[in-house]
């Protein structure tokens, strides 16, 4: 593990937590040697630390006995994470007026390096079920949100999110060659906004713009995402943009 060489780092919290990291993009219940192999830890290890998380409340045998999954302590632990976190209890009142002004799903993600988290979603009439869950992540390199965070933060440091970023496409419309992702990020620069195209979802369309913290640095992004059957992009832009901009500025500074 990369914290070794950390004389307080606790390495058997560390494998717990590798456990609990092994059911991300999992498709259903896993196996003990499944847990052992996503987490880069033997059978014996992964047994010992499911059966202490079954006893807590954070995992438990699915209901054919072939496997195991997160139990609700997990989800108790993201409401205490969304509760306590004082961006969200200042923005929750500013998405739903947004939501009502601009009926179209408003996103609201935190920066984590090379991904976008999901902390609030509140949806429009066309969503799929993983959409409207708050907790999945995608791609700064190739999304509104991203693109907008990345534009508050200096080159060198984009250049080295670039450089250490997995560039698969998710679409056949995903920037993946770095400079056409930096000039995607000077134009948010100029505008304020960032406007992806069927970046993430074919039909889609979303402008993204950045929440910044007191050091000026993003903290996360708005995203409000459209269907290109119902909006021309730059009609979408000019619709939701100022809008978008107005409710960030607001969570910024209240």
């Amino acid at each position: 593990m990369r914290t070794q060489d950390d004389p307080i780092f606790v390495q058997s919290l560390g494998r717990a937590v590798q456990v609990l990291e092994a059911f991300q993009q999992a498709d259903g219940p896993l196996s003990l040697a499944e847990i052992a192999s996503r987490a880069g830890i033997t059978r014996s290890a992964a047994q010992r630390i499911v059966h202490s998380f079954r006893e807590l409340g954070y995992m438990r045998l699915s209901a054919d006995g072939r496997g195991f999954m997160l139990d609700l302590g997990i989800l108790d632990l993201a409401y205490n994470y969304l509760r306590l976190n004082p961006l969200l209890r200042r923005a929750s009142p500013i998405l739903l007026e947004l939501r009502r002004n601009v009926r179209e799903r408003v996103d609201l993600s935190l920066f984590n390096g090379q991904r976008m988290v999901y902390a609030a979603r509140m949806q429009s009439k066309r969503e799929m079920f993983f959409a409207t869950l708050i907790g999945n992540s995608v791609p700064t390199f190739c999304t509104s949100g991203g693109w907008a965070a990345m534009a508050m933060l200096p080159d060198d440091e984009v250049d080295e999110l670039l450089a250490a970023a997995d560039l698969r496409p998710l679409t056949p419309r995903t920037l993946t060659d770095p400079q056409a992702i930096r000039d995607q990020i000077a134009l948010t620069r100029q505008n304020g906004h960032a406007l992806a195209i069927e970046q993430i979802l074919m039909g889609e369309v979303a402008v993204g713009v950045a929440i910044s913290g007191a050091d000026n640095r993003p903290l996360g992004a708005i995203h409000i995402a459209g269907s290109l059957s119902e909006w021309q992009p730059e009609e979408f832009r000019r619709r939701v943009a100022p809008l978008a901009s107005e409710a960030a500025n607001a969570i910024a500074s209240s």
